[in-house]
């Protein structure tokens, strides 16, 4: 296929978190508020003179000193980060907005405001509550959490408003991103889809660490592109596939899964489209900040939520995923140490076999460092395995 005409133009965006649009924005006096879980609502970090930046690491190396700080024992993405704000990768940021909801995180939060790693007098690192249980209870600490250590302590320092129609004014800019991707995305349905699960995978990742005004007519133009755009002849996958997993950042993965014959149809992985990419329809009889908090809880497809429901939930959610963009199988990711992703992908893969009648593979992977060799070899024997089956049904 022809290159996308702003392809280069967004990879050179992801080489570095204080990109050239984040640089911009701060230096028209705006306030980048980082984050790195979807259980922070992103839409509540882009009021008024704030923009939110969901922190990534590019082209890490060693981890020494964040290691020495932390443990071997944590996940690479939270050392990544501890290591990248040592080397002053973050000073751009005016705060760091984060939920208590793993271990490793609740590490990398200590360590950013511990060590003072982000050089900005008024710079504030703040961490909230997030419930195990979708509750009446839970929701209401959920938003008092929000409200008390986020919303305000902005307004106090930044003077950003805070108020349900500046709430609502950022929900429809979210929206106007999601839609796009959505329409792009559901172009994934097709037979031979005209892009890719990699430039996808670019386009999600600018729209989560990028200002989004600024991005946004790009993206647009992007779509017009993609609608318009001839795929090849004969299509360059072997296996249509689903990826499930953590923090997945790394274009490197996808590239990689995709130049060993599968392609990637859908994503329901930390930075990519299910369930972040999503529109959020708000009614007029409640106050937004309530109703935001109830989407992103009974949305979220994390696996720290481990009722009987939630578990099946997100087996569902899986299933109707591929289903719906006609994958073959599925690859199930874990980053080493991440301690939920690891009893997701021990479990979930046998059930999605078992249950559900899906081919699965799992990988596990470093955030730093490329593996490339391994994980070409594991999938370039799943997708083998999945023409075989597809041959023995009759489907060639």
């Amino acid at each position: 296929m022809k290159d996308l005409k702003h392809l280069i133009y967004f990879e050179h965006l992801l080489d570095e978190a204080a990109n050239e649009l984040v640089t911009q924005a701060v230096s028209e006096g705006r306030h980048a508020v980082g984050y790195t879980c979807y259980h922070m609502p992103e839409v509540l970090l882009n009021l008024d003179n704030c923009f939110s930046v969901r922190l990534r690491a590019p082209r890490t190396g060693s981890l020494e000193i964040s290691t020495y700080y932390m443990t071997n024992y944590l996940c690479g993405y939270s050392k990544a980060l501890v290591e990248r704000g040592i080397e002053g990768g973050y000073n751009f940021l005016s705060a760091l907005a984060g939920g208590e909801t793993c271990s490793e995180m609740n590490r990398t939060l200590e360590h950013f405001e511990l060590l003072q790693l982000v050089k900005n007098d008024k710079f504030f690192v703040s961490y909230i509550d997030v419930p195990f249980k979708i509750t009446p209870h839970g929701l209401a600490h959920y938003k008092n959490q929000l409200l008390k250590k986020v919303l305000e302590p902005l307004h106090e320092r930044y003077g950003t408003d805070i108020s349900d129609a500046a709430i609502r004014a950022a929900v429809a800019r979210h929206n106007e991103v999601c839609r796009i991707l959505t329409e792009i995305g559901d172009l994934r349905k097709l037979p031979n889809p005209p892009i890719s699960g990699y430039e996808y995978h670019v386009l999600c990742l600018v729209s989560y660490c990028c200002p989004k005004d600024l991005i946004v007519d790009k993206l647009r133009e992007t779509l017009e592109e993609v609608k318009t755009r001839e795929p090849d002849i004969k299509p360059a996958h072997r296996a249509r596939v689903v990826v499930v997993g953590s923090e997945i950042d790394d274009l490197d993965f996808t590239r990689t899964v995709e130049q060993s014959g599968a392609l990637i149809v859908a994503d329901r992985f930390c930075f990519g489209a299910f369930p972040g990419r999503q529109e959020i329809i708000l009614n007029d009889s409640e106050p937004a900040l309530d109703q935001i908090c109830r989407i992103y809880q009974e949305t979220s497809q994390c696996p720290r939520y481990m009722s009987q429901d939630k578990v099946h939930e997100r087996y569902d959610y899986v299933d109707a995923l591929a289903k719906e963009y006609g994958a073959q199988g599925i690859i199930y990711e874990q980053m080493k140490f991440c301690e939920f992703w690891g009893y997701e992908r021990a479990l979930a893969s046998h059930v999605m076999t078992e249950l559900y009648n899906y081919p699965t593979v799992c990988v596990d992977r470093e955030y730093t460092g490329n593996a490339s060799g391994q994980l070409r070899t594991r999938v370039q024997a799943f997708v083998e395995s999945l023409e075989i089956k597809s041959i023995n049904k009759g489907g060639r």
